[in-house]
């Protein structure tokens, strides 16, 4: 049984490494999420960066000279708007404006609030750092103006302050960078489903539309030792894209300008040891799955439709993490892919990952895996399965 089971593994290993067009395919994923997280993060630190100067375009700069003062120590740089300054907010040429109203001086010497309108666009990411830095210097300027109008008054200024609230976030700079980086997971577990997708379609949907399905059969081989030698290909590929994307998302982080964004992770051998140990019994799992959806296909073409739908199932649970995050129960671990996805997490976040749960999301992937082979296999003693094109 294992001597044939070993002669098909070896076949497929063989078939699949000479197709390169398909082995590029498989492998090019893998680059496509280190390449990603990547760019975000140097697309982030360059919108967060504070050494690029503040560029303020005002209206009326006239009516609040002393504002406009204010501005300008603070390391603002101060320039009047264009009369189309709307638009050119709205198609980001102008990151923000200042428009101090002609009624400005009045209220202000009046001892009311002033106001000044800031005109922004709240959908630009890339403005978004510009507009939090004028509003806290007018908060600033506000507080100021706020403080010498009370002592000229006799009042003390801290009178007016009931409440100072003092922050104390107990998240280290690890699990804060985890929230960022949330979503090396979501692509790991993308990639245990797409690095073995062409050798599972091929190996069933493939073979059966090519009619080398029958021959095969027909030999005294087992079905169970077909699936088998089918099913542990497939986990080799899938294992070395799962590799690859495991150093690409090393480097990645490696050279991401996480410092610059305020944040740190420490992502050495350690943590790619435990996220391969979390991927791995699950490579087992997605293996077996896709081979069994690839099963009830009649072409190469139908087997990749219904494949890449299953592609979106590890998406699932951490689009619904991201969004509304819960407290993980004992039980979840016992669910692939969502359990798969708790542990990265808390690798991620520096978190210590237990050896209980750890286990029990293996055994949950090679119980699921099992029950996908039994069932791949069983179909294979079917003729409208093997003969139905």
């Amino acid at each position: 049984m294992m001597r044939l089971v070993r002669i098909i593994f070896g076949k497929e290993v063989r078939d699949h490494a000479r197709d390169r067009r398909s082995l590029v395919s498989a492998l090019a994923f893998p680059l496509i999420g280190p390449l990603t997280i990547a760019m975000v993060m140097t697309l982030l630190a360059s919108w967060e960066s504070t050494s690029r100067p503040l560029e303020i375009a005002m209206v009326g700069q006239d009516r609040a000279p002393n504002l406009a003062a204010f501005l300008l120590r603070s390391g603002a740089h101060l320039s009047t708007a264009p009369a189309d300054y709307e638009a050119k907010v709205k198609s980001g040429e102008l990151d923000v404006v200042l428009v101090v109203p002609e009624d400005f001086g009045k209220d202000f010497l009046a001892g009311r609030p002033a106001t000044v309108q800031v005109v922004e666009d709240g959908s630009n990411n890339r403005t978004r750092r510009s507009i939090e830095r004028t509003k806290s210097l007018l908060r600033l300027y506000g507080h100021e103006i706020g403080a010498m109008r009370l002592l000229a008054r006799g009042v003390d200024p801290e009178l007016a302050v009931a409440i100072s609230p003092d922050e104390v976030d107990l998240s280290t700079k690890q699990q804060q960078a985890a929230t960022l980086l949330n979503m090396i997971p979501i692509f790991l577990l993308m990639g245990a489903f797409i690095g073995g997708m062409h050798v599972a379609i091929d190996a069933m949907a493939g073979e059966r539309e090519r009619g080398s399905l029958e021959p095969l059969l027909v030999n005294p081989v087992p079905p169970s030792a077909v699936v088998l030698g089918k099913w542990m290909a497939t986990t080799v590929y899938a294992l070395v894209g799962v590799l690859v994307m495991l150093a690409g998302t090393a480097a990645a982080v490696h050279r991401a300008p996480l410092e610059e964004l305020g944040l740190k992770v420490t992502f050495g051998m350690h943590e790619e040891m435990l996220l391969l140990a979390v991927t791995a019994p699950l490579l087992l799992f997605t293996s077996a799955l896709q081979m069994l959806v690839a099963t009830f296909a009649r072409s190469f073409k139908e087997a990749q439709t219904y494949v890449t739908l299953v592609v979106f199932v590890p998406m699932l649970p951490g689009m619904f993490l991201s969004l509304s995050p819960i407290k993980p129960q004992a039980w979840m671990h016992a669910v692939p892919t969502l359990s798969q996805d708790l542990l990265m997490t808390d690798v991620m976040r520096g978190d210590p990952v237990s050896s209980v749960a750890l286990i029990v999301a293996a055994l949950s992937a090679c119980v699921a895996a099992a029950i996908c082979l039994v069932i791949t296999s069983r179909l294979l003693v079917q003729e409208k399965i093997v003969f139905g094109r």
